[in-house]
């Protein structure tokens, strides 16, 4: 998803993937893979987000997040300790700001 989406782009983005969906088995293991300009933020939620992710969530990673529990998915990239160079995909001048995790890999539950 790019940063410049508007919401109604992100919106058709998470439809295209439902729709992909529906093409694959249920037996299939799907992996979903992308920076999402989201922050899910350092809060573990069961079965999604894990005990290793930084920061604060942002709006993109509340979608994220809800997308993941509806559709039973695990944001795996929480899971694990990084180094926290890895974590961002860009700073700012001086190292004051930071943003975006860097790309989130989620899986279907039945990995």
């Amino acid at each position: 998803m790019h940063q410049h989406l508007t919401d109604v782009e992100g919106e058709k983005f998470y439809e295209e993937i439902e729709k992909a969906k529906g093409y694959l088995k249920s037996q299939d293991i799907i992996i979903i893979m992308g920076n999402f300009n989201a922050k899910v933020g350092d809060e573990r939620i069961e079965d999604v987000v894990g005990p290793c992710s930084i920061g604060t969530v942002n709006e993109r990673g509340n979608r994220l997040i809800k997308w993941c529990q509806i559709n039973d998915f695990t944001i795996t990239s929480t899971w694990f300790q990084n180094d926290p160079r890895g974590h961002w995909t860009w700073k700012s001048h001086g190292n004051r700001r930071r943003n975006c995790d860097s790309d989130f890999r989620s899986y279907s539950s039945n990995v």
